[in-house]
């Protein structure tokens, strides 16, 4: 059985970043329902974000944030956990909870150019990508793209983070720079238990992109840790979500802020969303088998 419209979409975009995080258990399990396992190891668990500008999509243009974060593991595959997804576009906002049944909320994207070294982000990189001999390909200096992202609900405005993406865009001699490899790939996730899909749903994004390796996007908190006060009142979820507000903010960050350990960029991106299907969890599985014998 699939949720909205049980039809494959389509979107495109110029470029995203992918970048993977080590997220302490701890902080995971918050956005997890608990019917699921987290896969984790040593305390950590597999998180971080994708940040990305849609030019074509059933939502029409946007940018948008997914939190992820964590593995969860609903035998026989193991998928992502998205703790939140931040879109600047009403519309899209009400597609991803609509359709694909994603935690979305609304926020500005407000973007400049800034200097990589003029601020001092709380997350550092790491040597993992020399590590795997990739240190030639990740660009170690320039300009980075500095994104401050608010949610926004009514006329309630709070400040979530700032994140400086290295700029790639290249000009000059240098414009037919290697964007690596032509690839294919599969990611499957998990979604739902929000107010508009009380059921788990599982679907999948077939990626077809350009990737390479690049230097990991720089995170820092808001510049208002403290929940600032809104006309309209404090923003609250609704319905089956997991964390009410504003305690899903603070834990989201907390993500944001892990220990980044892999980024990718993508390129010429074009992704098919399949349909979502509703799944009975695993340990709810078993309660019904042993109940009939």
């Amino acid at each position: 059985m699939a949720a909205g419209s049980g039809k494959e979409e389509a979107a495109a975009a110029a470029g995203a970043l992918y970048q993977l995080h080590l997220v302490k258990a701890a902080t995971a399990r918050a956005f997890v329902p608990r019917e699921l396992r987290l896969v984790e190891a040593f305390g950590y668990t597999l998180g971080g974000m994708f940040l990305a500008r849609y030019d074509d999509s059933p939502a029409g243009k946007f940018d948008e944030l997914v939190v992820i974060a964590g593995i969860v593991w609903n035998p026989p595959t193991s998928c992502g956990w998205a703790a939140r997804v931040l879109v600047n576009s009403a519309e899209a906002c009400r597609h991803g909870r609509k359709e694909v049944g994603l935690p979305s909320h609304v926020a500005t994207f407000s973007q400049t150019e800034a200097d990589a070294l003029r601020n001092k982000p709380l997350v550092k990189s790491n040597s993992f990508l020399s590590l795997l001999g990739m240190r030639s390909t990740v660009s170690n200096q320039g300009n980075d793209l500095e994104i401050e992202i608010s949610e926004t609900k009514g006329s309630c405005t709070r400040h979530l983070c700032n994140i400086s993406v290295p700029l790639t865009v290249s000009t000059g001699s240098h414009k037919h720079k290697w964007m690596g490899p032509a690839i294919r790939m599969s990611l499957p996730s998990f979604s739902g238990q929000i107010e508009d899909h009380p059921d788990l749903l599982k679907y999948s994004c077939q990626v077809e992109c350009r990737v390479r390796p690049v230097r990991p996007a720089k995170i820092w908190r808001p510049r208002i840790t403290e929940p600032q006060e809104c006309p309209d009142g404090k923003i609250s979820s609704k319905g089956s979500e997991v964390l009410a507000e504003p305690d899903a903010q603070k834990h989201t960050v907390m993500v944001l802020l892990s220990k980044p350990i892999l980024a990718l960029e993508f390129n010429s991106l074009e992704m098919h969303v399949d349909a979502p299907k509703i799944v009975i969890p695993h340990s709810k599985k078993k309660e019904v088998r042993y109940s009939s014998t």
